[in-house]
């Protein structure tokens, strides 16, 4: 196992790919063909999705062609559930890995209702602070619309 890998497995995706794979993480949306969509446990915005790679790798340079693929297209469907469940006027799609080192892509509804200077920057320039926390209760039907929307648009 390299030292990329190696790492990965220790990450908080690791851990959620293991609740995911558990029928235990009380985040998912769905399972796709190349990991598990999730809520993002911060709601900066109504809808943040994270889309976790199973298997859990480093970054999207250690998946072959195929599974690269897979993991952007199935990144889209979380974008086009998004489109078609909260009228969001576009999505955001960020792969970073900064501060967790395993493959997910943090998939971001923008709304007309931001402030404006606000929805011309990035979703990280937010208070993250402030953010609301997912709850089962407030984001759920949220949460259940979109896994409809991801099974509808497979």
């Amino acid at each position: 196992m390299n030292v990329a890998v190696a790492t990965a497995a220790k990450s908080i995706v690791s851990q959620r790919v293991i609740l995911a794979r558990e029928g235990r993480n009380p985040w998912l949306v769905a399972g796709m063909r190349s990991g598990w969509l999730v809520m993002s446990d911060t709601q900066v915005v109504p809808g943040q999705l994270i889309l976790l790679s199973d298997p859990v790798v480093g970054s999207l340079n250690d998946l072959d062609a195929g599974q690269r693929a897979l993991f952007l297209a199935d990144m889209a469907l979380a974008g086009d559930a998004l489109l078609a469940v909260t009228g969001c006027l576009r999505v955001n799609y960020d792969i970073l890995g900064n501060s967790d080192p395993a493959l997910h892509a943090h998939i971001v509804p923008r709304y007309a209702s931001e402030p404006e200077e606000r929805r011309r920057m990035p979703i990280w320039l937010y208070d993250w602070g402030t953010a609301e926390r997912f709850s089962e209760q407030t984001h759920g039907p949220l949460r259940r619309d979109l896994a409809d929307a991801v099974a509808r648009l497979s």
